[in-house]
């Protein structure tokens, strides 16, 4: 033993126990999905992220096939553990196979974000079954599982919902309708889930271009802003962080209008 040692060392700090969050609709680098991502990484949470390339292959922007690699190597760059998984929410066994797989690849999680969303134009007059049964499916339905499957797991300590919202209506019938929807889910979830320490918010960002916008829509929406620009990701990621966050959790059963003043 060394002599001139003292009795008593000092006892290294203990490394900070990190916080697990599953973030849905994650399939893109330019997405709202991955700035909230991001954001929750550089705050320290670890993160599942779930994808589904169909729906992207389906849209304007397609299949971007190297993103989710990309984004999952970025996270982990800040030392964040990272668990990607595909998840097709309108199969109605696949919120209880994702739940299966972030319990045995994760444990159990602290924060939920719902960013996914089935999001395709058309009116009262052209809306096909399939299409308005689809966006329930996967923006309504699956998003009441998904809160269910996180209450059912969540620690003692509690946690956060945050779902992202929209309030579009008019030749937009079966998204909005279905968005509409998930914002009485997530209410409910406020108070059904509160004596569990869960806190569920219902966010509605706004206009946020993420690669979906011609330039002349760009334009109109950017000068309806009263700050003169269209949101980013990255004004999304810092009002979930917040509602994620032990400050934020005072807050629930809210529908927040983060939008920069366009709803103003």
């Amino acid at each position: 033993m060394d002599a001139n040692a003292p009795e008593n060392p000092p006892v290294p700090p203990a490394t900070p126990h990190r916080k697990t969050a599953l973030v849905t609709g994650v399939g893109r680098l330019a997405g709202i999905g991955a700035g909230i991502a991001r954001r929750l990484a550089a705050d320290g949470w670890d993160l599942v992220l779930t994808y589904w390339q169909d729906y992207d292959a389906r849209m304007p922007w397609g299949v971007q096939p190297d993103d989710v690699e990309r984004l999952t190597a970025e996270l982990q760059a800040t030392g964040a553990a990272v668990v990607a998984l595909p998840a097709d929410f309108q199969d109605p066994q696949a919120v209880d196979r994702l739940m299966d797989a972030i319990a045995a690849e994760a444990g159990p999680l602290q924060g939920l974000v719902l960013s996914h969303a089935e999001s395709v134009d058309s009116g009262i007059l052209d809306t096909t079954l399939e299409s308005f049964e689809r966006h329930f499916a996967v923006n309504a339905r699956a998003s009441w599982q998904l809160i269910a499957g996180f209450a059912r797991q969540v620690p003692a300590g509690g946690g956060a919902v945050v779902a992202l919202t929209s309030d579009h209506t008019a030749f937009n019938l079966p998204y909005g309708a279905s968005k509409g929807a998930l914002d009485r889910i997530v209410i409910a979830a406020a108070r059904e889930l509160g004596p569990q320490g869960i806190s569920a918010n219902v966010l509605n960002p706004g206009p946020v271009d993420t690669g979906w916008m011609d330039q002349e829509l760009r334009d109109h929406l950017s000068q309806r802003q009263p700050g003169g620009r269209l949101g980013t990701p990255a004004d999304v990621a810092g009002t979930v962080a917040f509602l994620l966050s032990p400050e934020g959790r005072w807050v629930s059963g809210q529908l927040v209008k983060a939008d920069g003043g366009f709803s103003a």
